[in-house]
This record gives structure tokens, C-alpha cells and sequence, in this order.
């Protein structure tokens, strides 16, 4: 066996294993919160990046071999950014055969208007857009709205929250919409973006630039990826470790008073699960929880 050969075949099998790490991530995701039922019909919000191209790909695969039935249609909005490529997502979608709608709205000179230059276009656009999502949605009569925010949007936005708006908080797997009439879910919510990054290049997506935020270099997002990406390179496993962490979430140890009643708190016979433990290193093997009690005491 030739050298290339070898090369080709190790490069396959990398390739299925992402491919079916991203599938079981997603598929993953999608029962841990219910976040697609039977008949459901989900709008899938297709940008024309890496994402949200690997977002439909997953959910038609998902549709596939799901045991329940539902429904797909993808929508683009076309903002009428210049030079886009409207071209490029009907001819894409068309290929693939599903049910697709292109929706066309000029939020691209209401930001250039209302903000001004230099200043972050981000959170307009995303209102503008959102709003739009919305009513796309209920004129096709979708149940879902999908979206491809993947783990480490996640946590990046719970950063951006911490470090610029004094909360803790971030994406949800799942949530109502801004106007209550919509479920929005992100399928891809146990995803790296390393993975979603390696599974895009390998399925050559005509990916689409947004040049009207992306090309800000400065903003806060860009900022605390590139904070969390050095993070990751030094301390191996921090990213897993924070990513758990939003999953367990105990509000006795935090100090939100409308969110835990501290005023409540009494003392009470026996011990107390997770009393005054803030950060404790786990207590060694071989000693047991009689020794532990010695120790304190």
C-alpha cells in the first residue's frame, strides 16, 4: 500500500468520525431539550456560513433517520449588502432539493443610517433580522426556528454578558422568542466550532462573507474569542470544563437573592449537601468522610 494511499484512507476516516461526532452532538442536543417533535415544520435560518450550512446538513440527516417525522424549509435573508452573491444559496438549495424561501429586506441602509461609522452595526442588524425571522416564520406556519449558534458561541456570549453587561448569561439550547409566537432552538448547541470549522471545509460550502459586521475587527465578540481560543491552547480542557459548568448551575453558591432565597436560611440537624463548599479539591481516595468530619471539627 503506496504512502498516499495510507495518507487518503487515515484522512477518510478522520473525516466519518467528525462526521458522526457532529451528527451525535446534534442529534444529542435536540432530545436533551426536546427541541423537535412530531409534525413539527422547522425553519432552518441559513446565512451562508459555515454554521448555519453544517446546521442543514445535520437536520436534513437528522430527518432522515429521526423516529419521528418533520418537516424542513430553509430561509435566507438577503439584506442587500453590496456585491452579495444572490446567486449562490438558491443554487445551492436547489441542488439539494429541499423546500427553500429567499427573503429580501434593505436592513443594510437602515444600519448604515442609524449608526454611525466606526461604531458596532451588530446589535441593530441582529434586531432588524430578527424581527424579520419572526414573521417569515409564522407566514410559513413553522413551529421551530433553528439556528446555527454552536457551543462556543455560547459561551462567549455568556463572557459578553459577564465582562460588558454585568450578567450572568448567555445563549439557551432553547427559548421563546422576543414576541412570544416562536420556539427558537440551536441544534448545534454541543458543538465546537474547531469541528463545525474541519466538517465545512471537507463538505466545500459556498460560504458567503458578511461584510457588513464581519469585517469589524474590533468588536467585543472578536475580542473574547480570540481570549477564549488562548485559553484553550494553554490550559487544554478549560473550554469542556466551562461548557459543564453551564449546565450546572447551582444558585445557593451565587448571589442572586431574586433567584435563591437567601433570606430563608436556617440551620437544620445532619448535614447539608454542598453547604460551605465554594471550590474544594476533591478529598483524597483514602479518606473517608469520618475523618473528613475529624478534621473540621
Amino acid at each position: 500500500m503506496s504512502d498516499n494511499t495510507v495518507t487518503a484512507t487515515k484522512s477518510s476516516n478522520s473525516i466519518n468520525k467528525l462526521t458522526k461526532r457532529i451528527r451525535r452532538e446534534t442529534g444529542k442536543a435536540v432530545i436533551d431539550y426536546n427541541m423537535i417533535e412530531d409534525g413539527d415544520k422547522v425553519m432552518v435560518c441559513l446565512s451562508g456560513g459555515k454554521d448555519s450550512y453544517t446546521l442543514l446538513d445535520t437536520l436534513m440527516y437528522l430527518q432522515r433517520v429521526a423516529p419521528i417525522s418533520f418537516s424542513l424549509v430553509a430561509v435566507n435573508l438577503d439584506q442587500k449588502q453590496p456585491g452579495f452573491p444572490d446567486h449562490i444559496l438558491p443554487e445551492y438549495l436547489e441542488k439539494l432539493g429541499i423546500d427553500y424561501q429567499i427573503v429580501t429586506e434593505d436592513t443594510y441602509s437602515i444600519v448604515k443610517d442609524k449608526i454611525p461609522e466606526g461604531k458596532t452595526t451588530c446589535s441593530l442588524c441582529s434586531r432588524l433580522r430578527r424581527g424579520i425571522l419572526y414573521r417569515t416564520a409564522k407566514e410559513l406556519g413553522a413551529t421551530k426556528i433553528a439556528l446555527g449558534h454552536h457551543r462556543d458561541d455560547m459561551l462567549e456570549t455568556l463572557f459578553l454578558n459577564m465582562f460588558h453587561g454585568g450578567r450572568l448569561k448567555s445563549m439557551p439550547p432553547k427559548l421563546v422568542s422576543d414576541n412570544g409566537e416562536h420556539i427558537v432552538i440551536r441544534p448545534l448547541a454541543y458543538n465546537k466550532e474547531k469541528d463545525i470549522e474541519k466538517f465545512a471545509q471537507h463538505m466545500a460550502f459556498p460560504i458567503i462573507p458578511c461584510n457588513l459586521c464581519g469585517s469589524q475587527e474590533n468588536l467585543q465578540r472578536k475580542q473574547i474569542k480570540a481570549m477564549l481560543n488562548e485559553w484553550e491552547q494553554r490550559f487544554p480542557g478549560r473550554i469542556e470544563s466551562m461548557f459543564k459548568a453551564m449546565q450546572n448551575v447551582i444558585p445557593s453558591h451565587l448571589a442572586d437573592a431574586e433567584l435563591y432565597d437567601f433570606g430563608s436560611i436556617s440551620t437544620q440537624i445532619g448535614p447539608v449537601i454542598m453547604g460551605d463548599t465554594a471550590f474544594d479539591e476533591d478529598i483524597p481516595a483514602l479518606m473517608t468522610q469520618e475523618d473528613v468530619h475529624i478534621i473540621t471539627l
